[in-house]
């Protein structure tokens, strides 16, 4: 019986030992290369390849790039409206002015009707709608088919500038191209020639606007709204990009008309292109 005692207090005795012994004794420099604590890679979610970690961007640095992105997304519309803004605004101050000068030069006598008086200037050098000189006659109003009747004539030319002071512009284009298809040496062709390039101005037709000035100086070259029409005509083309034909438009206004206020006029724009 004690030597079964003994036999169980040394087994006993000894299992410690034997579980210390199977316990793997791990080297620090040998595994780590170096001592370093914690490991490489320790606390890293990435896999190994090629000796390095690769961590995936966490998810609040994805939501910081994005957030940044929309931002600079906001910016640049926020620019683009912006340029868009200053555009409509330039767009709605061009088109006041038209309507402050068209207002001016109703008030200055076209609103009577009556038709201006003819002035022999001595024009010799009229400009069609390209910027080229022409003869003063070199076209004529074709013959009406319906004999003259200066009360109808008027009647309907201020039923046309009654659409201007209206300011339905479209249809005193209309009215206008009307009257001068009919009474195209009617006492008021000048003037229903030159309102209605006024009319097309106003509309921001300028194709339309410059041919009709043009043709004030073209049909009715000794019609005192002849060096006013040259000087629309230079605005026109200045609008159009055609600087070099605006510059020589107005010389010519300033050179053939001294007296008048389209000259005075016509040495401001000068000083300015």
């Amino acid at each position: 019986m004690r030597t079964c005692r003994r036999a169980l207090t040394i087994l006993t005795l000894s299992l410690p030992l034997a579980a210390w012994a199977a316990v793997p004794v791990v080297d620090d420099n040998a595994s780590n290369g170096g001592g370093s604590y914690p490991p490489a890679g320790y606390g890293t979610t990435g896999a190994y390849a090629g000796g390095g970690v690769t961590a995936p961007a966490s998810a609040q640095g994805e939501l910081f790039m994005q957030l940044q992105q929309m931002q600079d997304e906001l910016g640049r519309l926020r620019g683009m409206v912006e340029e868009q803004q200053n555009e409509i605004q330039r767009l709605k101050q061009e088109g006041l002015e038209r309507y402050q000068d068209l207002d001016r030069r109703i008030a200055a006598g076209g609103a009577s009707g009556a038709p201006a008086a003819n002035q022999d200037s001595g024009n010799t050098g009229a400009i069609n709608a390209g910027g080229a000189p022409v003869q003063p006659a070199a076209q004529q109003p074709a013959a009406s088919t319906e004999p003259g009747d200066p009360a109808k004539e008027k009647l309907y030319y201020d039923a046309a500038f009654d659409l201007i002071k209206a300011k339905d512009f479209d249809k005193a284009s209309q009215a206008f191209s009307a009257f001068l298809r009919k009474y195209p040496q009617s006492q008021y062709a000048g003037n229903a020639q030159y309102w209605l390039g006024e009319v097309n101005l106003t509309k921001g037709d300028l194709q339309g606007a410059g041919q009709a000035f043009a043709k004030v100086s073209q049909l009715y070259p000794t019609h005192n709204k002849v060096p006013d029409s040259l000087y629309k005509l230079a605005d026109v083309e200045q609008r159009l990009g055609h600087s070099d034909k605006a510059k020589g438009i107005l010389q010519q206004v300033i050179a053939q008309y001294p007296g008048s206020s389209a000259a005075q006029l016509a040495q401001r724009d000068l000083q300015r292109l």
